[in-house]
C-alpha cells in the first residue's frame, strides 16, 4: 500500500513538473510575443522580458523580434519618365509595431518579407515612372553643376544638365510615405527605404556613352573652327604687316638710293665743272662707257653724223 502511494505521488509529481514547465514561457529583451489559444489570439502582445505565465497545452507563445529588421529588395528593370530603362536596386529597414496587427495579417517574418517586395517594389516603380532619369541620378536638389568655363561662355546647349525638380533624396521620400501607409496595416513600421544602387540598361548606356563621344566631337570640332579663324586672322595680320614692313623698306633703299645717286652726281659735278677741260674730260669718259655699254659682239648701229654718240667716232684717226 505504501509503495503504491509513493507511486502515484511520483506520477503526481511528474504531472505538476509538466504542468508547471508548459505553464511557463520566457521573454528575451529582443523579442515580443503574441498568445493564441486553439490558433485564435488571446490578450495583449507580451512585449516586456522575463517569465510570463499562460494555460498549459491550451495557449501558445508566438515569438516575434522587436529589433530593427532589414528589407532587401531585388535589382528590377524599370522605366523612367523620360522612357529611359534603368536598373534600380533597393533597401529599407522596419519593425514590428502591432504585433497582434502583423501576426493576425502576415504570422511570420517571411510572409512579412513577401508583401514588403511586393509593396515596396510596387511604390518604387510608380516614383520612378514620374520622374525623369536626372532625378534618380543626381542627389539633391539645387545643387549647382560644374561646367567648363570655355564652353559657359558659349551659346550652345553642349555640357548643359537639366534643372533638378527634386532629386534622388526626395523620390525616396515618396516610395516612403507611399509605402508606409500600406505597410502600417499589417503592423509594420517602415524606418527608411533607399536607393542602393541605380544601373543603366546595356542599350541605354551605350547609347549615352554615344551621345557623350558625340558632344565631345562637338566640342573639338568648335575648338578647331576656332582655332582656324584665330590662325586665318593671324596669317592675315602677318601678311599685312610684312608686305607693309617691306613697303617701307623698298621706300626708305629707294629713299636712299636717290639720296646717294643725288649725292654722287653732286660730287661728279663739283668735280668736273672745275674748268671747261675739265667738263670735256668728263663728257669724253662717260661716253666712253656708253660705248663699252652699248657696242658689245657683232652689235650694229646705224647713226646719224650729226649724233653725240657719233661725235667721238668721227675723231678716231
Amino acid at each position: 500500500m505504501k509503495q503504491i502511494a509513493q507511486f502515484f505521488s511520483i506520477i503526481i509529481l511528474l504531472a505538476l513538473v509538466i504542468v508547471g514547465y508548459n505553464s511557463i514561457y520566457t521573454v528575451r529583451e529582443t523579442e515580443q510575443v503574441i498568445l493564441t489559444q486553439f490558433g485564435e489570439v488571446v490578450g495583449d502582445p507580451v512585449v516586456e522580458s522575463g517569465l510570463h505565465f499562460m494555460v498549459p497545452f491550451v495557449q501558445k507563445p508566438n515569438v516575434m523580434e522587436k529589433r530593427i529588421l532589414g528589407w532587401d529588395g531585388r535589382a528590377s528593370e524599370m522605366t523612367t519618365k523620360d522612357k529611359t530603362f534603368i536598373e534600380v536596386d533597393t533597401f529599407g529597414r522596419w519593425r514590428i509595431a502591432d504585433p497582434k496587427q502583423f501576426f493576425l495579417r502576415l504570422r511570420d517574418e517571411r510572409s512579412a518579407q513577401s508583401r514588403l517586395d511586393g509593396i515596396l517594389g510596387s511604390a518604387t516603380k510608380e516614383a520612378i515612372a514620374k520622374h525623369e532619369l536626372v532625378e534618380m541620378v543626381r542627389s539633391t536638389k539645387g545643387r549647382k553643376p560644374q561646367v567648363d568655363e570655355t564652353l559657359s561662355a558659349q551659346a550652345s546647349s553642349l555640357g548643359v544638365l537639366p534643372d533638378i525638380e527634386k532629386g534622388r533624396i526626395a523620390v525616396e521620400e515618396e516610395i516612403f510615405q507611399e509605402a508606409s501607409k500600406k505597410l502600417t496595416e499589417l503592423g509594420i513600421e517602415l524606418l527608411d527605404v533607399r536607393f542602393k544602387r541605380v544601373n543603366y540598361h546595356d542599350n541605354v548606356e551605350r547609347s549615352i556613352y554615344q551621345r557623350m563621344i558625340s558632344e565631345r566631337q562637338q566640342i573639338a570640332e568648335r575648338f578647331r573652327s576656332e582655332g582656324a579663324g584665330e590662325a586665318a586672322k593671324i596669317n592675315g595680320k602677318r601678311g599685312r604687316d610684312l608686305q607693309e614692313i617691306e613697303s617701307v623698306a623698298y621706300r626708305t633703299v629707294l629713299e636712299i638710293r636717290g639720296n646717294a645717286d643725288a649725292k654722287a652726281t653732286e660730287i661728279y659735278a663739283n668735280a668736273y665743272n672745275q674748268s671747261p677741260a675739265a667738263v670735256e674730260f668728263y663728257e669724253f669718259i662717260k661716253s666712253l662707257e656708253a660705248y663699252e655699254s652699248v657696242l658689245q659682239g657683232d652689235t650694229t648701229l646705224i647713226l646719224t653724223t650729226e649724233s653725240e654718240l657719233f661725235k667721238y667716232l668721227k675723231k678716231i684717226d
